[in-house]
């Protein structure tokens, strides 16, 4: 058995890249998440993807998501366990496919970053029931659409740039880094730093789709209209992906 991991961008048909739909054209059965009604709308761009760029016959199977304890005691261990059910599920499915079958997992921006499905698959392998080997294409990024979406040079001449998250955004802040793009936050971490006068924002959400929103300026200016613009987005699909640059204005 063959397995593609394909990072398919971030959500406009357009971002696939020649070598990623050269891979979706080798795959016969493609394994997708379902993670519910609540997310529809991403299922419909994942479908647009597939009948914009593969030619021939395919198969579409979808897995239920495992659910998620979204609020843990210890986050390391519950996101251990969720991606030890996802594999889990991953297996059951796999063990019913015929050991010629191509297969393809379709993965938003780029498999290499904050993305899971390299280390679940790598966690079915272990698990010895399967033989297979698996490639990944790299597919760009949500950095690199807000990058280009802002018309921003991520880093500054000769300096770093520090990817993080939103839970780990305070720490990085009190580290030093006034350099930070930040992804996974879904409760807006920037707000804590509301008040410093220190530092400006590039924020984008849901990049590369149709509803595409853009918001720049100092964070104490500006917090309150992406909070507005990211609960229409919510309200609207039910969900929202946004990342944002946070620099700071000391040199």
């Amino acid at each position: 058995m063959r397995i593609h991991l394909i990072g398919i961008g971030s959500g406009h048909p357009d971002h696939v890249t020649a070598q990623a739909v050269a891979r979706l054209n080798e795959v016969e059965v493609f394994l997708v998440a379902d993670k519910g009604e609540a997310v529809g709308d991403l299922a419909q761009i994942r479908t647009e993807i597939l009948r914009r760029h593969v030619r021939g016959e395919y198969r579409v199977i979808s897995v239920p998501d495992p659910e998620r304890d979204r609020t843990p005691r210890d986050y390391g261990a519950a996101v251990a366990d969720w991606h030890d059910a996802r594999a889990r599920a991953y297996e059951k499915v796999l063990l019913g496919l015929d050991a010629d079958e191509t297969v393809g997992f379709l993965v938003w921006g780029d498999p290499a970053l904050y993305d899971s499905t390299i280390r679940v698959i790598e966690r079915v392998r272990d698990f010895g029931t399967l033989d297979f080997d698996f490639d990944v294409t790299p597919g760009i990024s949500s950095v690199a659409m807000l990058a280009a979406a802002h018309r921003l040079v991520l880093n500054r001449v000769g300096g770093p740039i520090v990817i993080t998250t939103g839970r780990a955004l305070p720490g990085d802040v009190l580290a030093g880094a006034d350099n930070i793009v930040v992804m996974l936050d879904g409760g807006l971490a920037c707000r804590e730093l509301v008040g410093t006068g220190r530092w400006g924002i590039h924020w984008g959400a849901n990049l590369g789709t149709d509803d595409e929103q853009l918001v720049a300026g100092p964070l104490d200016e500006v917090i309150g209209e992406i909070e507005r613009v990211r609960a229409a987005l919510k309200a609207q699909h039910g969900w929202v992906m946004d990342t944002y640059l946070l620099r700071s204005s000391a040199e």
